[in-house]
């Protein structure tokens, strides 16, 4: 393998990273559904208070529901708000997969995911339908949940909690995820993280492997 890296763990953001996500097309149906008057609202509803919360898991589905109807003044039943939720959600495209099943080999390999319960649900459908597999479990060695475990990045929390259930030292671990925030957060730490702003980054990183 071409640039192994010096590591025991690979640890993956889901979002653009294993599954391509576009936070803009949610905001933008979003938009298509409410007053003009809404859309800075709009823009502003991943900041929010209960959002933030439904990630760490704080608040529960049918609560961040609610809150969703609440926030843009709607009477969305469950089944909408779930759809325009879930629409930022592309595929998994299956090179990727196929990349962790060769690094698995050489490596212990995890996901490290900001998600929540609602997205995934639909990721293990589209695990299902695509893949044949019922969740991440079956293709790696640890998966970390944000809302599961009451952090998200980029708090030092979580990495420090996902340290802790490793057993490993920070400089044993490659993170890789597309935000800078979290890489940073990642790096404060000493955890070796770089940051995917590109479909071909973590390919060209382990050299095409």
């Amino acid at each position: 393998m071409k640039n192994a890296p010096n590591a025991d763990f690979l640890i993956f953001d889901l979002g653009n990273v294993i599954i391509d996500i576009d936070y803009h097309r949610s905001l933008n149906l979003i938009k298509t559904l409410v007053s003009p008057s809404f859309h800075s609202r709009v823009d502003a509803f991943y900041s929010t208070d209960f959002h933030k919360a439904y990630e760490k898991g704080l608040i529960d589905s049918p609560t961040f529901r609610d809150d969703v109807r609440s926030y843009f003044q709607q009477d969305w039943d469950d089944h909408k708000v779930d759809e325009l939720w879930n629409s930022l959600l592309g595929k998994i495209p299956a090179e990727r997969l196929d990349l962790v099943s060769k690094l698995k080999q050489n490596y212990q390999v995890g996901v490290l995911s900001n998600t929540n319960e609602i997205h995934i649900e639909a990721v293990n459908k589209m695990l299902k339908s695509d893949f044949g597999v019922e969740r991440f479990d079956a293709l790696f060695d640890w998966v970390f949940y944000s809302h599961e475990m009451g952090q998200a990045k980029p708090s030092k929390e979580i990495y420090l909690q996902m340290l802790g259930e490793l057993g490993a030292l920070p400089d044993r671990v490659v993170f890789f995820d597309d935000l800078e925030e979290n890489v940073k957060g990642a790096a404060s730490i000493g955890i070796q993280a770089v940051q995917v702003t590109g479909p071909k980054v973590i390919f060209d990183y382990f050299g095409n492997v």
